[in-house]
């Protein structure tokens, strides 16, 4: 739900906080007050286009701030793990429009663009009124609203896994068809390096073990000399390490017989002519092991040649040869089975695409029958709200495609268009008149019409949509009496599985707030001003009183305000 909104520098609005409650909450005030201007302030938190000239004059940048909270169940908290944010079960979005044309937008405190902004705005608010952020009137969300309604979760997601994997297997043929003349050109090439790469028989690090052994090879003389000397240093030499320290132990024996603290220091000597024994006898069985031989100093270098040359035509590393010699023996092998291949990845999409036919026609059986429950309960809903003789359908149908080869979905002899939402095109058409014929929703055009069919699509779809906030700006164009009752109490019922805000000039639908608020203007300082502030009981009945008599406020006014706002 949306907690609080906070606008600075905005239009008419200096600065302003408000804090909104769970439920219905009403916003009144009069025409030109700035109701609208606190709505479009929110759009911008939805990713609405930004407005440079809507920047409060003198003021460099305006700034609007929602806090929402979130549950961990929301979709939203793979949407913000994807793009790299911290999710929390406050979520704070920020947008900062500067004179300058710049728009800045955060989501806790971490930049975001404009499109992810808007993804995320349209998980948390459904925004109906004189914009465009309108999902029912979007006609690729009414299959989305179909299936949320119906509760196709699980057939969707299976269908999805048949669908993708058709795909996948589509796309591999098509791959290897567009590398089948260009196999054939190089399967040549491919033989002559695969030859001559065979032809040297490279291993994996040869070329790092060769580079060892010929620097031992080559300093052979030196090492000889070096581990000849070290070892008379240590072990057979005069005066060598070993045998001083056996000298010094003999030492420590005579001195031990006087002090016993000596003893300890024997036994260092004892471990330390071991050690040096050991080390001795180490270096005796290297140099036992240097060999020095021209012959194979060539053939080391003879080989590294030719793999340094492997290495400068295929990749510059033994392990690019290698890698190129396994890609290239594949597409060799591939070039001389093609048609095998094919038939194998067709008769691989045969199957797959069988099980996604299966899964589709599921769907699409389940989808009407949902349609058929949608319509007959939007039009009762219309029929509460003053649109007793309306017709209202889910248009659901598929659409056959001449492609039969590379169609996911047939049925009989018919290909069938197919999508990962699967073979259903969903529409929602009305009539609103007797005797008319039905049009697309999305071309309904009278604004106290559409108001009452949003509500009644909302009231039967609100318990499945996921959107926690609906926004209501102008819901009551072209309504009055009786029918404005009825609203207000559809509105009621909606907020009861989403919060709601809406504006509105009618008492028979403020009556019914859960939280009422008056946008007010004022003059200061020959600038013009918009508020927006909280009602308290007693400011609530003369606000609803004001609607229904005017500015001058009688007791009649006054009484049937309350009588209102008692109203359920």
């Amino acid at each position: 739900m949306l907690s609080s909104l906070s606008i600075k520098q905005y239009a008419l609005i200096e600065e302003l906080t408000v804090e909104f409650e769970r439920g219905l909450n009403i916003i009144t005030g009069e025409t030109g007050a700035g109701k609208s201007i606190i709505i479009d302030a929110l759009g911008l938190i939805l990713g609405e286009r930004a407005d440079v000239s809507m920047i409060r004059k003198g003021a460099e940048k305006a700034i609007v701030e929602a806090v929402f909270s979130v549950d961990g169940k929301s979709p939203l908290k793979s949407i913000m793990e994807e793009q790299g944010i911290e999710w929390s079960n406050e979520l704070i979005i920020r947008r900062e429009l500067s004179v300058k044309g710049q728009s800045r937008c955060f989501i806790n405190d971490s930049p975001v663009t404009i499109a992810a902004l808007k993804q995320i705005g349209d998980l948390l608010v459904d925004l109906h009124g004189q914009h465009e952020h309108q999902s029912l009137l979007r006609t690729e969300t009414h299959i989305v609203m179909v299936d949320e309604f119906g509760g196709h979760e699980k057939l969707l997601a299976e269908y999805r896994v048949a669908y993708q994997r058709a795909q996948a297997i589509l796309a591999a043929i098509d791959d290897l068809l567009a590398k089948e003349s260009q196999l054939a050109e190089r399967r040549d090439l491919y033989e002559f390096q695969l030859k001559e790469i065979d032809a040297v028989g490279p291993v994996a690090l040869e070329d790092e073990r060769l580079e060892t052994d010929l620097k031992l090879m080559q300093n052979a003389e030196q090492l000889h000399a070096l581990t000849d000397a070290l070892y008379r240093m240590l072990y057979e030499g005069e005066n060598a390490v070993h045998d001083q320290l056996i000298v010094a132990r003999k030492q420590l024996d005579q001195l031990a017989a006087i002090d016993s603290t000596f003893e300890e220091s024997i036994k260092e000597t004892e471990s330390a002519a071991a050690i040096v024994k050991e080390l001795a006898k180490s270096v005796q069985d290297y140099n036992s092991r240097i060999e020095f031989s021209p012959e194979r100093i060539e053939q080391i270098r003879t080989r590294l040649g030719a793999l340094s040359l492997l290495k400068k035509k295929y990749g510059g590393s033994l392990e690019a040869v290698l890698a190129h010699r396994d890609k290239i023996q594949r597409e060799a092998a591939l070039a001389g089975n093609f048609e095998g291949e094919i038939a194998k990845l067709k008769k691989q999409f045969d199957a797959e695409r069988a099980v996604c036919a299966e899964a589709a026609f599921r769907l699409s059986a389940k989808r009407k029958e949902a349609g058929k429950k949608i319509d007959k309960a939007v039009m009762e809903a219309l029929a509460e709200l003053g649109i007793a003789k309306a017709r209202f359908e889910t248009r659901i149908v598929s659409t056959k495609v001449d492609n039969n080869d590379r169609a996911i979905v047939r049925e009989g002899k018919n290909a069938l268009a197919a999508d990962a939402n699967g073979i259903d095109q969903v529409e929602f058409y009305i009539a609103t008149n007797v005797g008319e014929d039905v049009k697309p929703l999305v071309k309904v055009a009278s604004g106290g019409e559409i108001s009452r069919v949003m509500l009644a699509l909302k009231k039967i779809l609100s318990k499945t949509a996921q959107v926690p906030l609906l926004v209501f700006d102008e819901i009551d164009v072209g309504i009055s009496g009786r029918i404005a009752q009825a609203v207000g109490q559809s509105l009621k019922n909606l907020s009861r599985f989403h919060q709601v805000v809406t504006i509105t000039h009618l008492p028979q639908i403020a009556g019914f707030a859960d939280a009422h608020f008056a946008v007010e203007k004022s003059e200061d300082q020959k600038r013009v001003t918009t508020r927006m502030r909280k009602l308290s009981a007693n400011e609530r009945v003369n606000e609803v009183a004001k609607l229904m008599s005017g500015e001058k406020i009688t007791e009649a006014a006054l009484q049937g305000a309350r009588e209102l706002i008692g109203k359920e």
